[in-house]
This record gives C-alpha cells, structure tokens and sequence, in this order.
C-alpha cells in the first residue's frame, strides 16, 4: 500500500492556557489600548516589551502591530526615505521589500547562494550603493554574520536585521537580531510566537528607540514604557516625529508573554522535527540538501530542498506526486507566485533588476512548513513521501532533468 500523509500543514499548536488566562483577563477588565492602564498597572504590552528585551539582551524594546510594521518603522527610524536606495535579499517574502517600498525607498537585490543566504561577495560588490542593509534570514537561514558585519562596517552600511524565521536563533552564541543595529521580529501565527497578527524590534541606540516608539503612537506618554530611552532622548526628537499608530495592544502582548518563556523548548522540539526530515530526504539523488553551518543555533519551523538544474516541467511533477500522497510543498520557480511564492521579479513596484544566479537557485527551491503539531513519526514519513517522489521522477527523466 502506498503510503500517504493525512495532516495539516496549517494547523499550529493550540495557545498555552496560561496565555488564554490572561487575555481573558484582559477582556474582562477591558483595558486593551497601550495605553489604557489603571493605577500603577504596568501594562501587558509595557511587561512584554521589558521582558523581551531581556531576553534578547537588548536595552530596548518596542512591540508592534506586525513584523512588516516593525520593518518599516525601523527604516524610518534610521532616516530612510522617498528616493533612497536600500540593500536586500533577493531570496526573502514580500513584506521585506514591501516595507522599503512603504517609505519611498528603492530595493537594490543581493543574490542569494546555495545555501539560501545572501551571497557576501555580492554584498560587497553592491555596498556602495546604499547606506542602509535590511538583511532577511529567510526561512531561518543565517549567514556568516561575522563577515556580514565586517563588510557592512567597513562600508558605511546600517544592519536591520529581518529576524521573522531567526526568533530563537544565533550566530556564534550571538542571538539573531543583536549584530545590527535594529532587530525586527514577527509574532504572525506561522512564526515562533502565535499572537495572529504582531511584531517586535529591538536596539540599544537610544535615538532610534526614540524614534521608533513616537512612530508608534506614543501620544507623549512614553514614560509609559518599561523598555524606553530616558525621557531626555525623546525631547530630542517628539516634535519632529510623526505618529503612525501601530504599537502592540495589551490582549496580543498577553498571549505572547507565557510564549517567551516556552521559547527553548519550542525551539528543541522544532529542531527534532527538522532533523528527522534532513535525515529522512539525504542522498536522495538529485536532491540537494541544505547544510547548516557549525556556527548557526537555527530554529528549523520550516524545511528546504533544492532540486538543481531540474526541469521545471519535472519540479512540478515533484510538487503534483507529493501533493497526491498529502505533502504540501511550496515553489520559488513557477512562474506566478502562489501564496507567499513571489519573488524579486514579482514585486513590479521596484525597479527590475536582473539576477541570473539567483534566478538558477530560486527555480530549485522548494519549501515546507513543519508545524508543532506534527510528530516525529509524521517527519519520517513525510520525508519517505519526498523521497520516493523526487527518485521516482529522477528516474524517469532518465537523470536528464
């Protein structure tokens, strides 16, 4: 018997009941606004702001309404706008570039490698056309920060890390989010904490902390927060700051706070499901795997293989045997994006730009959520599934595809 995988790649782990428990007790005293506290209630937003930062060892800390409305808070933040040219990944999901495009900006494309990180030779090739960098560790793949950061100081080049996949991971002990400037973060209900829709960003620069939380709505009451710049910074720069309103409210930043604290253990469980599904696909022929580096902690909630060089006509069969025994795939190389697919080329509110090599490496990719509700046993058969299709369609192009 053909054996075929009956689950759900959309369904996540329910919410704790710890977590449940407070937001009700939000709902319950009504104070869901920021802002909206009684007495010398510190708000959850406020605690969930403190409490992240510590976590991540950064000295402040903003919760937002989204991760792409951290993103683009932080260009902001750091005075990108109309006209400017903005280093970033061409390997990355729409909101990235999305975020550039919301300030006037103009994306400038670095390509991405084999090992679906952006390319450090073409970085420093493009360094000079831009001030700013806002590096995406998509899909959780870290590349040598290190050399990252050299090249960057070395040419002038702000970091803003996109950290929406790399919540929990690290770069030679240094987490995710600390080797740039800004540390921007996604709480979206596929990322590694579920409040539906959220964001987080964090730095250690007081001005642009400043900023970022007058961006946020602060309607002066930045003495509020528990995470913040002293009140001088901000006289600095309160008149001169616009108000976009999109600071965290209280009912989302309850549900996140016991998250934090299940974070390692989410990640170890995580990273057994990705492990088993590595080992389950390697040495499948035609099959390349992605090799993780020594130095990289990664958080593997989603799994990529690359099928090099196929076909497309045999990457779609790939996709439609799969698909038949429940494995859900998804590809960086049709030529329309499908969901959260699209690509460089996709994006027709940015400049083209033409990436051969990133072109080559996009038609390889193929990609899969591992939700927590999967088991270990779900792992390994999804894995025989893949493997058996991919060989089964190598085969039949006679090793020609």
């Amino acid at each position: 018997m053909t054996e075929r995988f009956t689950g759900n790649f959309t369904q996540q782990d329910p919410i704790p009941e710890e977590a449940i428990a407070a937001a009700v007790e939000v709902m319950r005293h009504g104070r869901i606004h920021r802002y909206n506290l009684a007495g010398e209630e510190q708000g959850e937003t406020a605690l969930l702001e403190q409490e992240f930062a510590q976590l991540m060892g950064a000295k402040y800390c903003l919760a937002v309404a989204s991760g792409g409305y951290a993103l683009a808070t932080a260009l902001r933040a750091v005075g990108v706008g109309h006209g400017d040219k903005v280093l970033t990944n061409a390997f990355t999901l729409a909101p990235v570039p999305g975020a550039i495009a919301s300030v006037g900006a103009e994306p400038v494309y670095v390509d991405v490698t084999e090992d679906l990180t952006i390319d450090l030779d073409d970085l420093k090739a493009k360094a000079g056309e831009a001030k700013v960098l806002m590096l995406s560790h998509m899909r959780g793949h870290l590349c040598d920060m290190d050399h990252l950061m050299e090249i960057c100081t070395a040419a002038g080049v702000t970091v803003i890390e996109d950290c929406a996949h790399t919540m929990g991971a690290s770069w030679n002990g240094t987490p995710s989010g600390r080797h740039g400037l800004i540390g921007c973060y996604s709480c979206q209900t596929y990322k590694h904490v579920n409040s539906g829709e959220g964001g987080l960003l964090i730095t250690d620069d007081a001005d642009v902390a400043a900023r970022a939380i007058m961006l946020s709505g602060s309607y002066m009451l930045y003495s509020r927060h528990l995470a913040a710049p002293e009140p001088e910074v901000f006289e600095r720069v309160k008149y001169e700051t616009p108000n976009i309103s999109g600071r965290m409210d209280n009912l989302r930043a309850a549900i996140l706070r016991p998250q934090l604290r299940d974070l390692d253990a989410q990640v170890a469980r995580w990273n057994d499901r990705y492990r088993t599904l590595e080992a389950g696909v390697r040495d499948t022929p035609g099959l390349r795997v992605v090799e993780r580096p020594e130095a990289e902690t990664y958080v593997g909630s989603s799994f990529q293989f690359l099928l090099l060089d196929w076909a497309p006509e045999a990457v779609q069969d790939v996709l439609s045997r799969c698909a038949a025994r429940g494995v859900e795939l998804k590809w960086f190389g049709g030529a329309e994006p499908v969901a959260f697919t699209s690509r460089y080329d996709s994006w027709r509110y940015a400049p083209a730009q033409s990436l051969p090599k990133s072109d080559r490496i996009l038609a390889g990719i193929l990609d899969m959520r591992v939700p927590l509700t999967f088991s270990l046993e779900d792992c390994a058969l999804i894995a025989r599934i893949i493997r058996a299709e991919v060989s089964a369609v190598w085969q039949a192009q006679g090793q020609q595809v």
